[in-house]
């Protein structure tokens, strides 16, 4: 790999610490670029040699089946955070939780859902990430994106064809979310941060929070739930090497014991397979395995 002056490049890096599944695959290079100029001149150069590349977020939604042979792009330099009044300007490294209950404290309303997201504002705005019937597509006014030429432009809501766990970035990810603008509401403070606290008692309870996951595995088909279908599937508690489907809460699978990206995948296949020949149900993954 090239030196660049204002990219931070390691080698042969262990992704347990950049993925919420805390794999043990690694990859070839991990790049922070400090702005979009740097970000452009890296891709241009990994481009050129024809380096496999990826840019991620958090990790919270993503399975390394095996090691990565390429170069993992990081964008936790760009944090900028604006709160105007009840529009936010947040570049796409910024932490979408911590974002959720600084707005939350600040007394608006809208993000509530997110104080239990992991991950980064980019990753949300690209998955169109959510929970108790709200997501990012209700909040996001617009998006600064790179481009598949490198040019920066904005996206707007109706653009970004926003969908249950879904959006126009997740079928085009050649675009990379730059920052977004957000845009919430004056609520009571009080009565904000007791949603909050309800649900987290809430979560607490219903999903394996003690271990290492990425959240929901499967998108709730319509009129039904994924969970559900697992359980009566007879997954609950079902092992793969190192890897559990959950419990407590069937759609979510767990690192139990040192598990793989093999051994989680090898789960989901299994699911996929019996939900389909079952219910002819085709259960579809909200989680990425990572090529």
């Amino acid at each position: 790999m090239k030196k660049f002056d204002k990219v931070k490049i390691h080698e042969n890096v262990s992704l347990e610490k950049y993925t919420t599944y805390r794999l043990p695959a690694k990859t070839k290079y991990l790049a922070y670029p400090e702005n979009v100029k740097e970000l452009v001149k890296l891709i241009k150069y990994l481009r050129e040699k024809n380096i496999k590349y990826k840019v991620i977020g958090g990790g919270s939604n993503l399975i390394f089946e095996h090691d990565y042979d390429g170069v993992l792009i990081k964008l936790d330099h760009f944090d900028k955070l604006e709160i105007n009044d009840t529009k936010i300007t947040v570049g796409a490294g910024y932490n979408t939780m911590k974002l959720a209950i600084k707005v939350c404290k600040a007394g608006l309303t809208g993000m509530e859902f997110a104080t239990g997201i992991p991950g980064t504002i980019g990753g949300a705005v690209f998955n169109n990430s959510g929970a108790y019937k709200s997501d990012m597509g209700y909040i996001v006014e617009s998006i600064k994106v790179l481009d598949p030429n490198l040019e920066i432009k904005t996206l707007y809501n109706k653009d970004l064809k926003y969908h249950y766990r879904t959006s126009f970035l997740k079928d085009n990810p050649e675009y990379i979310v730059l920052e977004a603008n957000i845009v919430l509401e004056h609520g009571n403070k009080q009565e904000i941060m007791d949603v909050i606290e309800d649900r987290k008692k809430r979560r607490l309870m219903a999903q394996p929070l003690e271990y290492p996951s990425a959240g929901s595995v499967f998108r709730n088909p319509p009129d039904n739930f994924a969970g559900k279908l697992i359980e009566d599937s007879g997954f609950k508690g079902a092992i793969e090497g190192g890897a559990q489907v959950s419990e407590k809460h069937a759609n979510f699978i767990i690192n139990k014991n040192h598990a793989t990206g093999s051994d989680i995948v090898k789960l989901i296949k299994d699911i996929k397979s019996t939900v389909k020949e079952k219910y002819n149900i085709d259960l579809v993954l909200e989680q990425e395995i990572v090529d």
